[in-house]
């Protein structure tokens, strides 16, 4: 065991690990079991990474410091110390406690790479190396960009796949003639293709609102210190970071117009979740339709089959449930409800800064991590399975009375009508009697 203090007192740390009292402070006050996103973690490590490549490059104080800072995030990023960053999500203080933690795990890791041991801040501290000119404030916003657009980049690489897939789908099934239904009521003759193009295109409009949303994200409030004012460092040096950041990163980040803006205001996260949501509510349309297409597949609709995945019931043999389209459902409903966690928490934000952002964090990289994700397994173990029962969508449009639509510029809506009613729910008799009295119209 090692001991380490702070201004509150003192605490026991086992000697192998690698963060120091503050985390061990918040690891006892957060106990809800959601440890912080990785993504977020590793967005925080290029962070301080570009800050001390800065600091190397200008030829700043404590160069060798700054050398060994870089060293230690190579390590973060390359999951060396994962089981480091036990913090929970959800946590008092802005970001605090996570960014505490990055700063106490990086400091120790480059006091070993430097043959010191842990603990040994007087060589190397976590707050006046690690964090030097910097503030949660304007680390953990910055960070959360980074990681959002990294996983936003993702997202919109499934996007893209997923969209192929329907259009493969679209092009395989342009010849299945089949009934359209509005209200769940018999409609007109469409095909399967047409509905899964137009399953395609909504599809299509998520990849480009993923894809100009970016643009929002690419503002950051380096260097703008707590309260986003810029103040006591070096605007060279702010520069310079922002610079080894992009590089670090490969994104086109830019400083922020003003700062203090993007310490007070969250509203760019509301944003992307709106977005995230549009999708979601796409994906959960898409694969209830997917659902009824395949329902029965006796007592159904039947018009298409899913690959059969597993056994769907412990007490009717033979029974196939429609998992994937199901667990895409549930995943589409959380980002949903995660929507209205980040609106509200974004909308509680005090003056200088918002202490909720957290909460925004935790949902949002969660959001389109559960997005890509299921938007990869319903394309690979559902669309890119499924087949079309040509027959049986043959079946129930000749069963259906949506051929009258035709008959109705001819003869009339309300004859049309009539003879459905007189004809007893017989399609054929009614067919006959609509194309007899249009061929008397005529004059044929």
């Amino acid at each position: 065991m090692r001991i380490e203090r702070d201004s509150l007192g003192e605490m026991s740390l086992p000697d192998g690990a690698l963060y120091g009292i503050q985390t061990a402070r918040a690891m006892e006050n957060f106990k809800l079991g959601r440890p912080s996103n990785l993504k977020l973690i590793y967005a925080v490590a290029k962070v301080k990474q570009a800050v001390s490549r800065a600091r190397v490059s200008l030829k700043m104080e404590d160069a060798v410091l700054y050398a060994a800072v870089d060293e230690a995030c190579k390590e973060v990023l390359a999951g060396k110390a994962d089981s480091m960053f036990a913090v929970d999500a959800l946590q008092g203080g802005a970001g605090t406690s996570t960014h505490m933690n990055v700063n106490e795990v990086l400091a120790n890791i480059a006091l070993s790479i430097m043959g010191k041991k842990p603990g040994d801040y007087g060589s190397l501290h976590p707050l006046d190396v690690v964090n030097r000119g910097q503030s949660t404030n304007d680390v953990y916003p910055t960070a959360l960009r980074i990681a959002a657009i990294e996983l936003i980049r993702l997202l919109s690489g499934s996007c893209a796949k997923l969209q192929e897939a329907f259009q493969m789908k679209e092009n395989e099934f342009a010849s299945v003639s089949k009934l359209g239904r509005t209200e769940l009521m018999d409609a007109l003759p469409i095909t399967l293709g047409e509905e899964f193009g137009a399953f395609a295109q909504a599809i299509a409009r998520d990849r480009w609102r993923l894809y100009k949303v970016e643009e929002r994200l690419r503002q950051v409030n380096l260097g703008g210190a707590a309260v986003g004012a810029a103040r006591g460092e070096d605007a060279k040096f702010r520069a310079m970071a922002l610079e080894e950041l992009r590089r670090i990163t490969g994104i086109g980040l830019a400083a922020a117009e003003y700062p203090m803006d993007l310490t007070q205001n969250n509203d760019v996260f509301v944003e992307v979740s709106g977005l995230l949501k549009a999708h979601a509510v796409n994906i959960l349309k898409i694969s209830g339709d997917l659902r009824l297409m395949a329902s029965g597949p006796k007592g159904g609709f039947a018009e298409i089959s899913l690959a059969p995945l597993q056994a769907g019931s412990t007490a009717m043999p033979g029974k196939v449930n429609p998992v994937i389209p199901e667990m895409a459902m549930q995943a589409a409903m959380k980002v949903i409800a995660g929507d209205c966690a980040i609106t509200y928490a974004a909308s509680r934000g005090e003056f200088e800064l918002n202490a909720f952002l957290p909460l925004i964090a935790d949902t949002l990289l969660e959001n389109l991590q559960l997005l890509e994700r299921a938007d990869d397994a319903l394309r690979v173990k559902c669309i890119e399975l499924l087949t079309a029962n040509p027959e049986r969508c043959k079946g129930l449009l000749n069963a259906s009375f949506a051929f009258a639509a035709a008959y109705a510029p001819i003869i009339g809506y309300d004859i049309c009508a009539e003879i459905i009613g007189a004809c007893n729910g017989d399609p054929e008799a009614a067919r006959y009697r609509m194309e007899k009295e249009a061929s008397r119209r005529r004059g044929d």
